[in-house]
């Protein structure tokens, strides 16, 4: 590692994991584009591209749903959905600080999770 940058926050990420969410937007192509388009607003960022949404894991019903992944400017938002499991595992990475509260709230009542966890790194 390079002396000068060890003091220097390269970019920052919010892990937020959702639980028993609604069915309705985990599972809806349109919601989660939606999702992404207002978050992306909400923390100021950029896309990069379009939103990339796969559904798949079709083999077993504890893997199947989509994926959600949108560059932005200053990195990723990615997510991964289980209408099995009825939850969301979102990640916000930027090199460009955001408003983390504002994204967890947002997130957290976007999916209307009954209960959530989170951590936010500093990378």
């Amino acid at each position: 590692m390079n002396k000068n940058n060890k003091n220097k926050s390269f970019g920052y990420e919010l892990i937020i994991n959702l639980y028993d969410c609604d069915i309705e937007p985990i599972s809806s192509k349109e919601k989660l584009k939606q999702y992404v388009d207002e978050l992306c607003d909400l923390i100021e960022m950029v896309k990069y591209g379009e939103t990339l949404l796969p559904y798949f894991g079709e083999n077993e019903e504890h893997t199947k749903g989509y994926s959600l992944v949108q560059l932005i400017e200053t990195s990723s938002i990615t997510g991964h959905f289980s209408e099995y499991w009825k939850s969301a595992y979102i990640n916000i990475f930027s090199c460009k600080t955001f408003d983390k509260e504002k994204a967890l709230e947002y997130t957290t009542n976007f999916f209307k999770a009954k209960e959530t966890t989170h951590s936010f790194l500093e990378r």
